[in-house]
């Protein structure tokens, strides 16, 4: 039964005869360009997959990506506004031997529909267009079932630790003193749940983004391309181990490490321009993720260490657009006009 009692409103801006705004460009831009990345990555990934769950799980990631692409191409067609290029079959070679195992694309497909879910659901809110507004509701419903199928099978076959167990409080327990805040030094308090949370999160998000640059490192034909994903692989294997290691001091356990999962073949199946946009947009939005987990953290040690791992992000992004640049291979989002 809906508890909510509708209204009798329309406004104007719902109506699909408005043009866009830049709230509707922006974001469908960004969600074109997310999903035309993902075609390709999924239909390589489908190439060599057995696990008949797995391939269950890419077959139906990649029915969404590409229903979202196509619905909106079907918003551009209706505005008269140009596709963008995105990412076509000149960017993957199906043929490619294989370069990771399938219990890895179970965790690629979390670590990358967390972050699509991230993108659809801050849309929502800022939409006005009815039309454009329900197509991201759309979008985030299919994405939530999508990580329940993905949840299921880490579970199921046991690809991933259960979350931990913390005991239940038998009261309300108030914050009296500011020794609450402490990380560092004089009475450390043990963990709460949100900081295991995004403890546990960016361990599994992280160990998940490294073992894929892994992968890409071997392959990557650019050398300074090469350069900068060792230095992520690195920076990326430090941030893991202190996260990590604040959980083992509480006897917390925390995802493994995935880099098992990658095979030894150095035969490119991706463009050297499809891997570097990837990992440069799935950096950027770890800065999203890491502003989360600062949110709810109370303990300075934690939240220094974000702030330390969100510097390293941020110069990581910085060089990647860099090199993106210079080769040729960053559209620019829709801009504003120029008044200057």
């Amino acid at each position: 039964m809906n508890v909510m009692k509708p209204l009798n409103i329309n406004p104007k801006l719902s109506d699909e005869t408005q043009p866009f705004t830049s709230f509707e460009i922006g974001k469908l831009w960004a969600t074109y360009m997310g999903n035309s990345m993902s075609i390709q990555i999924l239909s390589y990934f489908l190439q060599h997959c057995e696990e008949e769950n797995v391939r269950m799980l890419l077959e139906n990631g990649l029915s969404l990506s590409k229903d979202f692409k196509q619905r909106i191409e079907g918003f551009f067609k209706r505005e008269n506004f140009p596709n963008p290029i995105g990412f076509t079959k000149d960017d993957v070679n199906l043929g490619a031997p294989r370069l990771y195992a399938d219990e890895f694309y179970v965790h690629y497909l979390k670590y990358a529909a967390k972050a699509g879910l991230s993108l659809y659901a801050v849309a929502v809110p800022l939409l006005m267009r009815e039309d454009v507004r329900e197509f991201f509701i759309y979008c985030n419903q299919c994405t939530t079932v999508l990580l329940g199928q993905i949840n299921n099978v880490l579970m199921e076959n046991k690809f991933i630790a259960k979350p931990p167990i913390i005991p239940t409080p038998d009261g309300i327990d108030k914050i009296e003193k500011q020794s609450y805040l402490n990380g560092f030094f004089g009475d450390v308090r043990p963990l709460q749940a949100l900081e295991i949370i995004h403890l546990w999160d960016n361990v599994e998000n992280n160990t998940t983004s490294m073992a894929l640059l892994m992968g890409f490192h071997q392959i990557i034909q650019d050398e300074k391309v090469r350069a900068l994903f060792k230095r992520g692989i690195d920076m990326t294997d430090k941030a893991v181990k202190q996260y990590k290691e604040k959980l083992h001091l509480e006897r917390i356990q925390s995802p493994e490490y995935l880099d098992h999962l990658v095979t030894t073949s150095t035969y490119p199946p991706f463009s050297d321009k499809i891997m570097l946009f990837h990992k440069v947009d799935m950096f950027a939005m770890k800065i999203r993720a890491f502003g989360n987990s600062l949110a709810v953290t109370a303990r300075r040690d934690i939240d220094m260490l974000y702030i330390r791992t969100l510097i390293n992000i941020g110069e990581f992004v910085d060089d990647g657009m860099n090199i993106l640049i210079h080769k040729g291979w960053l559209e620019s989002p829709p801009k504003a006009y120029d008044r200057a």
